[in-house]
């Protein structure tokens, strides 16, 4: 059973901070600063001098400066991560004294990809709850910048306890077909911003229902990849078509909450929310996801919303293929009403064209953080750590984020001009 408190002061117990890594990362940053995301802190850190000058965030870290001089990662997430590690310190006064920490960014390009997952290694290392909530790349961005994408997200899973990934593409089956390249980018942003603010919004917003933030760890610690769906209805039946909207998202493909160890329920209404559309919305939710799956939700009250109601899912603990079978098989039988063709795979490339992300460094205590240190013999297995900052360890397989890939049809990169968006002056 679901257990929820009202405890209006709890922000003074649970300090929330979100750190948007890379361009992507920062736009999305702007975007919850703008929508008025409320008891977060905000931190940007980029590689590109002129993305950071556009940034709200109050903090902003530029990383690597004598590495790019500000000039960003030139779409080498290896360049991003080196430029990462050489700002450890900045990074970890970042964090400190975080409860929770959720990172944003944009995967397939250079310094969203490969940083962070440094920042994120940081920040679990420092104590903080740490959720990723990335994107993967658009299609039309181009084969190479999604495979960089997926290699970042293998790696970036290591370091967090829930990642929540939002398919771009996607995102196009709720779109007009004539709808403008800069507003598919703001409507990803929107989803990252739906997605944190689903999740803190239950911690820092006083409501009809909070919850304790030692449920949220629960749910949310140790999960590895989570799915997110969100619905808005207004009709008489409100609660009850957003809640299957939310459960029917296309942001959740082909899989379903069933196979879910954990879900975060967040209802979020005007002032005229009433118990009974709680009600309706959680039993909705406890029909569909599996009957030993750990539901913690809570509801808001948004005076911006008016008539509408607005359901958002997070389900955690997809930790097994098993499960992640039975969800496939259980979101295609609900949404075809038949016995559907063999899953399709959650990530659009096999590991075997992703190639192998480099090693990732074990991040010390963030209070002590030695210099660079000279390359060591890698650490026998069972150990804790992969191997010290600024090690470079055994050199692994060859990686998609050559430097100088081979020239194909499918390796073409999207153009720098292409993703900048002019009204916020910040680059994609």
């Amino acid at each position: 059973m679901p257990h929820f408190e009202l405890d209006q002061n709890y922000m003074d117990h649970a300090r929330i901070k979100v750190i948007g890594v890379g361009g992507a990362g920062g736009n999305a940053v702007n975007n919850m600063i703008t929508h008025g995301l409320e008891g977060v802190d905000f931190v940007a850190a980029n590689t590109d001098v002129q993305a950071l000058e556009a940034s709200h965030a109050p903090r902003r870290i530029r990383l690597g400066d004598d590495l790019t001089r500000g000039l960003g990662a030139g779409a080498d997430p290896s360049r991003g991560r080196e430029a990462a590690l050489k700002s450890v310190q900045e990074i970890a006064e970042a964090v400190q004294g975080a409860d929770m920490v959720f990172v944003t960014a944009g995967m397939g390009g250079g310094t969203g990809t490969g940083a962070a997952p440094v920042v994120a290694q940081i920040a679990r290392e420092a104590g903080a709850l740490t959720v990723g909530v990335v994107t993967r790349p658009f299609r039309f961005e181009g084969r190479r910048r999604a495979q960089a994408a997926e290699a970042g997200i293998e790696e970036l899973e290591k370091s967090v306890d829930t990642l929540i990934t939002i398919s771009n593409q996607r995102l196009l089956e709720v779109v007009n077909q004539r709808t403008p390249l800069q507003e598919a980018f703001k409507l990803a942003d929107d989803v990252l911003f739906h997605a944190t603010a689903g999740v803190s919004n239950l911690i820092t917003v006083p409501g009809l229902i909070n919850v304790d933030f030692a449920d949220v760890r629960t749910i949310m610690a140790e999960q590895g990849r989570a799915l997110m769906g969100m619905g808005i209805a207004t009709d008489e039946h409100r609660a009850s078509a957003a809640t299957h909207a939310a459960i029917n998202s296309p942001l959740l493909g082909e899989m379903s909450i069933r196979g879910a160890k954990g879900i975060l329920l967040n209802i979020t209404a005007g002032p005229d929310l009433s118990l009974h559309e709680v009600e309706e919305a959680a039993s909705i939710v406890q029909e569909e996801a599996h009957e030993e799956c750990n539901i913690i939700f809570g509801a808001v009250i948004d005076e911006a919303m008016q008539d509408r109601i607005q359901v958002t899912v997070i389900a955690t603990g997809f930790d097994a293929q098993a499960d992640v079978a039975k969800s496939a098989d259980s979101g295609q039988r609900r949404r075809m009403g038949a016995t559907p063709p063999a899953p399709r795979r959650e990530r659009p490339y096999a590991p075997e064209e992703t190639g192998v992300y480099p090693a990732q460094p074990r991040l010390l205590n963030p209070r002590h953080v030695p210099p660079p240190a000279a390359p060591v013999a890698p650490q026998p297995a069972g150990t804790a750590s992969r191997y010290p900052v600024g090690a470079t360890g055994p050199q692994p397989a060859p990686s998609p984020w050559s430097r100088d890939p081979a020239p194909s049809n499918e390796s073409v990169e999207i153009p720098a001009y292409m993703r900048r968006r002019e009204d916020s002056g910040y680059l994609r």
